[in-house]
């Protein structure tokens, strides 16, 4: 975890403390229902719970010391416990293993910073609808392997992202009834030493549900779902952060990251005003694209267990999770603050001479019986000088005095073709489509 690229409260999830306060819940409950069941005597849940009311500081460096001995996390923790709570601390951990503690506190984390990452998604589609309702018919021009295509809306673009983002949320909150499963099964998942019952009841007071087979861990495909969401809504935002990167290039400048007073955009050249943000969401995001593959990878474990999944989540849960969260924020900060130039997008959009228009002329002479192949080539030979002319000729001019076209469409049938509005006349149905509900 980087603090540069980190907020508060998806960090607190991580911390030492968090996951000891988790490991002591997980305990409790489990041993609280045991009492019920007659394993051990009440005495031993309520010792746990007395205690806890005392609202206790957890000593981490006095559990790190423990561990620095016993060369074991899980037991380094009962034995503090154990020294805090006295004697009937004994009960804890009655027919359990290391996993369930680990693999259940790892679903816990996950649940709630998805809950964050959900929130943070909601704050996004928000600012994506409210600057699409702003832009809905603001003019730009479409493009297609960088170059002009036909015209488009500012705000169909931000629709685009915005229904992108909605499908992200939809697969994020599926990943997290994926993740959120408990598993207090005992050694190689057999409940040889612990009832079923057990499982349930720490489940519902954790708000998780049972994982049906754990055999001693929870199936690490679940993971491996998640940490793919993950790397898909870090794809998503990429993919708006660059068209916000290309818009800004000086040639372009049709839309442009918030540039405060006082902010200087290079140590060099005082006229720059980069899209710094943007550029940093692009590297954010190959970061959590990376943390996908280890969680793949964590899969196939040896038979019932082994470890070699857990270092690996150690890195990828803290992370993935942080660096998104900050992410999704900087990046609704973007949308929230973006600089639009519809003056600009409108002289790009006339830049190239017309050419935009170049398809409903094609269909115009094809719906005027001329075959699609020559209709294709009348069109071309014209829109070539313009092209070769930097938009500096009309293409509408050039085909006005094309006598094969002429003869073909009239004047004002041609000039007809060349009808801005005529691109933006299903706006609406989109946006119906993207909006509604």
């Amino acid at each position: 975890m980087v603090p540069r690229y980190a907020r508060p409260a998806m960090t607190a999830i991580w911390e030492p403390e968090t996951k000891y306060e988790i490991w002591f819940l997980i305990e409790a409950h489990a041993t609280q229902k045991l009492a019920e069941l007659g394993v051990v005597p009440e005495s031993g849940a309520k010792a746990l719970w007395d205690w806890w009311a005392t609202n206790p500081k957890i000593d981490v460096a006095a559990i790190d010391e423990k561990e620095r001995v016993l060369k074991h996390d899980v037991i380094a923790f009962l034995d503090w416990v154990a020294d805090e709570v006295g004697p009937e601390a004994r009960f804890m951990h009655q027919g359990m293993t290391s996993s369930d503690v680990l693999d259940t506190t790892l679903a816990v984390q996950l649940a709630r910073a998805t809950d964050i990452l959900l929130e943070d998604l909601d704050a996004l589609l928000d600012a994506l609808k409210r600057r699409a309702q702003e832009h809905k018919y603001t003019a730009t021009i479409g493009r297609s392997h960088g170059i002009h295509a036909e015209p488009t809306t500012f705000g169909l673009k931000l629709a685009q992202a915005y229904a992108e983002f909605d499908r992200c949320r939809d697969r994020l909150q599926a990943a997290r009834k994926e993740i959120a499963t408990c598993a207090i099964s005992g050694a190689v998942g057999t409940f040889a030493n612990i009832d079923p019952s057990v499982e349930e009841y720490v489940a519902e007071q954790l708000g998780l549900t049972v994982e049906p087979v754990s055999t001693q861990v929870i199936p690490r495909d679940r993971h491996a779902m998640y940490f793919s969401v993950l790397a898909v809504i870090a794809s998503s935002m990429e993919r708006l952060a660059v068209e916000v990167r290309h818009l800004q290039r000086t040639e372009v400048l049709e839309a442009e990251e918030y540039f405060s007073p006082g902010q200087k955009g290079s140590s060099a050249m005082p006229h720059k005003r980069n899209p710094i943000l943007t550029e940093n969401l692009t590297g954010q995001a190959r970061m959590i694209r990376g943390y996908a593959i280890p969680a793949l990878e964590n899969v196939a474990l040896w038979h019932e267990r082994d470890i070699s999944h857990s270092s690996v989540e150690r890195f990828i849960g803290p992370d993935a999770t942080i660096t998104l969260d900050f992410a999704l924020a900087r990046l609704t900060g973007v949308v929230d603050k973006l600089l639009v130039y519809p003056e600009r997008m409108q002289k790009n959009l006339d830049k190239m001479g017309g050419l935009v228009h170049s398809q409903r002329v094609l269909l115009a002479l094809t719906q005027a019986g001329i075959t699609r192949d020559n209709a294709y080539r009348l069109v071309q030979r014209n829109a070539m000088k313009v092209w070769e002319s930097d938009g500096q000729m009309s293409l509408l001019d050039l085909l006005k005095a094309d006598a094969e076209v002429t003869a073909a469409l009239s004047e004002s049938e041609l000039e007809e073709k060349f009808n801005l509005d005529y691109h933006f006349k299903h706006v609406d149905t989109i946006f119906d489509r993207v909006f509604a509900g």
